[in-house]
């Protein structure tokens, strides 16, 4: 059964290519029921490769056309020189700063290491993502692929999913406390910061889940259970695999907030500068670490040095990511 239903998974997705060959090799295409549907390559090809001259002539004639080219345009370039800034920024002011001592094993008044806040930050993105990945997952596998067409509770679900996104991250750390920190009786810990935000990024991860679940065709499905599959296999052996570049952009979103929180942690995880041994130890992110040097106003060069390595970490974990979810796409096409 299982190579059964890995050949529907090849002849459907050469079947999609060929779709794409054919759209792409004729001039106009459209269904005889939707004539409105024509695709024209050829005029968009000649729209693409118009030259200045052509393209403000066009412009003179619609100027709303103009003033669209304009914002785009503004805020692209905004955009890119904002980010270039705080870059350049960080960057300069980090890089000076970071010396043997900032890289020592253990934390101290001198020499203010960053060490066991890394490893601290390792451990509470690992111990979020391992209480959050699983369930946002199979939520958005029960909402996508089990759940009843207008079933009320999926809507509920959503709704109440992207509140939760919106909800500051304040809000999370005052939960954390009152119901891990003091009715669990968990204290300041990683187990509690852990859990606050692997509540936190579950509406990120289900969402994500939800939306790359929904973009793999009927026709991968319909095929699965054409070959006598039932609903459990298609789900895990032909859907999941098609959907794993989305779920990792959402697992990769979660990522990305995790490391950078802040506020939800003071309040469940605490701020100790020591390395965690067990998960009832109050201990500090990178994060918080920065924050903290930042606040006290007698190491801020020890602070934009923990910046470098906080971004530094960030597009690490991105471009790993990227190059696992390159990796399956090219599983899968082959």
């Amino acid at each position: 059964m299982t190579e059964r239903v890995e050949g529907i998974k090849t002849v459907v997705a050469c079947g999609d290519d060929r779709t794409k060959n054919t759209i792409i090799s004729t001039k106009k295409t459209a269904p005889e029921d939707d004539p409105s549907s024509i695709v024209d390559v050829d005029s968009i090809e000649a729209i693409n490769k118009r030259t200045w001259s052509e393209k403000w002539a066009e412009y003179r004639k619609k100027p709303g056309s103009f003033i669209m080219f304009i914002l785009v345009h503004l805020a692209t370039l905004i955009t890119v020189l904002s980010i270039g800034f705080l870059l350049v920024y960080v960057l300069v002011k980090g890089i000076p700063n970071l010396n043997a001592d900032i890289f020592s094993w253990e934390y101290t008044s001198d020499n203010c290491s960053l060490v066991p806040a890394l490893i601290n930050t390792i451990y509470m993105t690992l111990l979020s993502l391992l209480i959050a990945g699983p369930i946002g997952i199979f939520a958005a596998i029960y909402l996508v692929e089990y759940a009843k067409t207008g079933n009320k509770l999926v809507g509920v679900v959503r709704i109440t999913a992207e509140t939760l996104t919106g909800i500051p991250s304040i809000v999370y750390g005052l939960f954390g406390m009152l119901f891990f920190t003091n009715a669990c009786g968990l204290r300041l810990s990683l187990i509690s910061g852990a859990l606050t935000l692997a509540i936190m990024v579950l509406p990120v991860i289900m969402r994500t889940t939800e939306e790359a679940l929904m973009a793999v065709p009927k026709s991968y499905r319909e095929g699965s259970f054409g070959l006598g599959a039932g609903k459990l296999r298609t789900v895990f052996k032909v859907v999941l695999p098609s959907a794993v570049p989305g779920i990792l952009s959402g697992i990769i979103l979660a990522t990305g907030r995790i490391v950078g929180e802040t506020a939800a942690l003071i309040y469940t995880a605490g701020s100790v500068a020591k390395m965690a041994t067990k998960l009832t130890d109050s201990t500090r992110t990178l994060a918080v670490h920065m924050y903290l040097l930042s606040k006290e106003g007698l190491h801020t060069d020890q602070g934009y040095a923990t910046a470098v390595v906080l971004l530094v970490l960030v597009v690490l974990i991105n471009f790993a990511s990227d190059k696992i979810a390159g990796k399956v796409a090219a599983d899968k096409a082959n």
